[in-house]
């Protein structure tokens, strides 16, 4: 059987001829009984791969995972890890900067005053935030509700 027929034979099992693609093929079936074996053993089969299903995990076990304590330790050790690193290369940063800010005497008084009270209302605003956030997840009603 050449290609052509055999494009045909996939067509004609999912329905997607063409109505005259599909009178030309019946029309080759009625002449040829090897074509006929053949559609017989595609649409065999479909009938077979139709009904695979992939297995899906049971409830119970996503929800162990979910609320795993490995889970739960794990990434609270590396956020505080991350955290405690972020926050000792920020204050490294900050005290590197300011001793060499501050320090310099080319620097007019208003421009140290003006840096040093934006900064410190940066670092008020972020830990005003983080609270913020912190109280409001702690009070969260909806934290246990399954995603």
């Amino acid at each position: 059987m050449t290609k052509n027929k055999r494009e045909l034979l996939a067509g004609y099992v999912d329905n997607e001829l063409t109505h005259e693609e599909r009178e030309a093929f019946e029309r080759e079936l009625k002449q040829n009984p090897e074509l006929r074996a053949e559609l017989e053993e595609f649409r065999r089969l479909k009938e077979v791969t139709g009904m695979v299903r992939y297995a899906d995990l049971p409830d119970e076990v996503w929800e162990s995972y979910w609320q795993s304590i490995y889970r739960k330790l794990e990434r609270g050790i590396g956020w505080i890890l991350f955290s405690i690193g972020a926050i000792i290369l920020l204050i490294a940063a900050v005290y590197a900067f300011f001793a060499n800010f501050l320090a310099d005497p080319a620097v007019p008084l208003i421009i140290k005053f003006g840096v040093s009270a934006l900064a410190a209302g940066l670092i008020f605003l972020l830990v005003s935030y983080i609270r913020e956030r912190l109280f409001a997840y702690h009070r969260d009603r909806y934290k246990e509700v399954k995603k």
